[in-house]
């Protein structure tokens, strides 16, 4: 991720900046990613620190709050919490982080259970498999009788899903990174894809387990025609989404799934929410 082909330097002569995500946490987060790569033991413990310090999860819920929602901000909230998740891996053992962590977990998914009590609903745990946003639509769909169990798959979801997305390029583009998915070299430009990298992007939404997000949310709303709420950990505690864009309210007849950013460690997570049953 990010620009490699800097000199790398000891670790200790970088100083932490103030924590907003502006170019120059852009270029020290780069220049840190850069020293995971040492030979170095050290350098790469004492960098995975440095990236642990900067506290990116949440810098990323900051920029994810914020009012600018581009493809660019999207972009960078989303790399930084993977460069959050992979620094994690390098340094395992810290108590303090792994204590940290713990308690986001804890209060995010206590966040989401008081959403769900308060609504009369339960979480229905999805495979963390990559595909898991079109699995949890899936199930709710088949739950609301809007398709046949037969269809309940994360596949037909997946390719409802790219097909919206590829017959409606004026309503996608705009929120698509420039080139080739959000990963890829480039992604951070301005201006659309070109209509190859769309036809490759709504291609990895059809074939691939490339993780969906609001773009494929908001595709499959209008595709199925039903409004889609989304229950977080953050603010608000409650995501809609609507096929005509409009706000409705929390009793309306809707798809309902759960977007955890710390379940089972991986980042970002959906499950299915269900009506609680009786006991």
């Amino acid at each position: 991720m990010g620009k490699r082909n800097k000199p790398k330097k000891a670790p200790h002569q970088i100083t932490l900046p103030e924590p907003t995500m502006n170019q120059d946490d852009d270029d020290l987060m780069n220049e840190l990613l850069a020293q995971l790569d040492s030979n170095d033991t050290t350098v790469q413990t004492e960098s995975a620190h440095l990236l642990n310090d900067m506290d990116l999860n949440n810098l990323a819920t900051k920029m994810e709050a914020s009012e600018k929602k581009d493809a660019k901000s999207r972009f960078k909230a989303r790399q930084a919490r993977k460069a959050a998740l992979l620094a994690q891996s390098y340094a395992p053992d810290d108590p303090a982080l792994q204590a940290r962590l713990e308690q986001e977990a804890k209060e995010e998914y206590a966040a989401i259970q008081k959403v769900c009590t308060e609504l009369g609903l339960e979480i229905h745990e999805i495979n963390p498999d990559g595909h898991c946003l079109f699995s949890a639509v899936a199930h709710q769909l088949a739950l609301l009788a809007e398709i046949p169990a037969s269809q309940a798959t994360y596949a037909h979801i997946r390719a409802a899903a790219a097909n919206f997305i590829q017959s409606h390029p004026d309503d996608f583009l705009p929120f698509l990174p420039a080139v080739g998915g959000e990963d890829a070299e480039g992604a951070l430009d301005a201006g659309f894809m070109t209509p190859e990298q769309f036809d490759s992007y709504c291609k990895m939404v059809r074939e691939t387990a490339v993780w969906g997000g609001e773009p494929e949310i908001v595709a499959l709303s209008r595709a199925f025609n039903i409004p889609i709420h989304v229950v977080q950990g953050g603010h608000p505690s409650i995501v809609v989404h609507r096929p005509s864009g409009t706000q409705g309210d929390a009793t309306e007849r809707a798809v309902r799934i759960s977007y955890h950013r710390r379940l089972y460690g991986l980042g970002e997570h959906y499950n299915s929410l269900r009506p609680t049953r009786a006991t």
